[in-house]
């Protein structure tokens, strides 16, 4: 009887301690942290929503999504991201790469065959062409691509929506993100911010505080 008192307190102070961690960790530490965050750093525990002019959300700077006309194709109209491996592109929910090594022989002919496509789009030389235009990234869901890449789309965007070129290059040298000497990486440019650069730059608002 001991022995089966014994287990049993045991028990309880197991089923008390389980029930203790479980509110403790499930509940009152995720809602002090984002409490924490929505203080100290909100538009971050937001999801880091970005807005347009018109203060409607429209993505996340951390989040990556595709440009496309209504027939599915790259809007010429716009910056485009690098391809993605996440679901049919950029989904959220399907986060992750192809898994196919550097070796492997779908990999280089989908390579070749972004590169070409990538290069008729832009219409340069394909050797101009960048590693992240034909490269998706480890969660499929990069948000930014590389400056070279950016200004290789410059002339294009610019041409397509009747903009001044050096002012449409003005914008992508203004929305190049540093990372400074203190944190490793390449300079970037976030593919949303700059879309919504350009449509305040070809709507006329830009630079008047719109």
């Amino acid at each position: 009887m001991n022995i089966q008192r014994g287990a049993l307190r045991q028990l309880g102070t197991g089923v008390r301690l389980l029930i203790f961690m479980t509110v403790l960790l499930g509940v009152v530490y995720p809602l002090a942290i984002t409490g924490i965050g929505s203080v100290v750093a909100p538009a971050q525990a937001a999801g880091s929503r970005v807005t347009d002019q018109q203060g409607k959300v429209v993505g996340s700077e951390l989040i990556g999504q595709n440009f496309l006309t209504a027939n599915g194709d790259p809007d010429p109209l716009y910056f485009q991201p690098r391809p993605s491996a996440a679901g049919d592109g950029y989904d959220s929910m399907s986060s992750g790469g192809s898994n196919l090594g550097p070796e492997s022989t779908d990999l280089v002919a989908a390579i070749q065959e972004r590169r070409a496509q990538v290069a008729a789009f832009n219409k340069v030389a394909a050797d101009q062409v960048p590693t992240d235009a034909v490269t998706a990234s480890a969660s499929g869901l990069d948000p930014d691509i590389s400056v070279e890449y950016a200004r290789l789309q410059s002339d294009r965007v610019a041409s397509q929506r009747g903009l001044d070129k050096g002012s449409v290059a003005e914008l992508v040298t203004r929305s190049i993100q540093h990372t400074g000497p203190w944190l490793p990486g390449q300079d970037r440019v976030n593919v949303l911010r700059l879309n919504l650069e350009l449509a305040k730059l070809d709507s006329g608002t830009e630079g008047n505080g719109a």
